[in-house]
């Protein structure tokens, strides 16, 4: 089976690896690769108009992001979602942003909550603006939310645990419920923990990252899977492309 006509050509340049590894990792959050699609390399780098070697690396870092896995008898593919697993992993993962959250807090200075608060403006940004037909960008700002956390945390541990386990969720959340409200729920649930931060009262910051997850995992008895986003609709969703 082959990858889906879903990537634009990369022009050359610098950062060239880094640049194939947002594109994919693009199309899968878009579902343009749905879950399931084999990430063929070879494929992957004649769309992408690159050599193997960044595809590898992309591929490798998808995995380890939780994005993708590693199939017996067929290589790399998209990470499957099975709401069933999912929700185990969420009862997990709310444990751990908990400790995370709890954690930052200890660590809170000046300079990491402007780090906090500039990520919060921005999103309030994106979603002033947004049409609603591009949620790239509050996947992205809603990963950095969260792994600015687990940085602040300071332990590698919790961050080797949770990164790749942030990575699946948030992956497999996106693909199964979208709704117009789930960007504005997610960014006053931050708001919520970063005031519980500033507040200085670690428990309550835990609480907060907590119930953030609780809610997220509620919201999944709503889910259905997505239909593959049309390759028509690219430029409308900021596709992939990066130039």
């Amino acid at each position: 089976m082959s990858v889906p006509r879903a990537l634009d050509r990369l022009e050359q340049g610098g950062q060239l690896a880094e640049r194939t590894y947002e594109a994919v990792k693009s199309a899968i959050l878009v579902n343009r690769l749905p879950p399931g699609t084999p990430l063929s390399v070879p494929e992957l780098a004649r769309q992408l108009g690159v050599s193997r070697s960044p595809v590898r690396e992309a591929v490798q870092r998808l995995i380890y992001d939780g994005l993708a896995t590693h199939a017996p008898n067929r290589g790399a593919e998209v990470s499957r979602v099975d709401i069933d697993d999912l929700r185990q992993l969420y009862l997990v993962r709310e444990q751990l942003e908990g400790l995370a959250a709890r954690l930052a807090t200890e660590h809170l200075d000046a300079d990491s909550l402007a780090g906090l608060r500039e990520i919060l403006a921005e999103h309030e940004a994106a979603l002033a603006t947004s049409s609603g037909e591009d949620i790239l960008a509050h996947i992205d700002l809603d990963r950095r939310f969260h792994r600015t956390l687990r940085e602040l945390a300071a332990n590698p541990h919790l961050t080797a645990a949770l990164e790749p386990m942030a990575g699946r969720s948030h992956f497999a959340l996106h693909s199964l419920w979208r709704s117009p409200d789930a960007p504005r729920l997610a960014l006053d649930e931050h708001r919520q923990i970063v005031e519980a931060m500033v507040a200085g009262d670690p428990e309550l910051a835990a609480e907060a990252a907590r119930r953030h997850i609780a809610r997220l995992r509620t919201r999944l008895s709503q889910a259905k899977p997505l239909s593959p986003d049309p390759v028509g609709r690219r430029r409308r969703t900021n596709g992939p492309s990066v130039r």
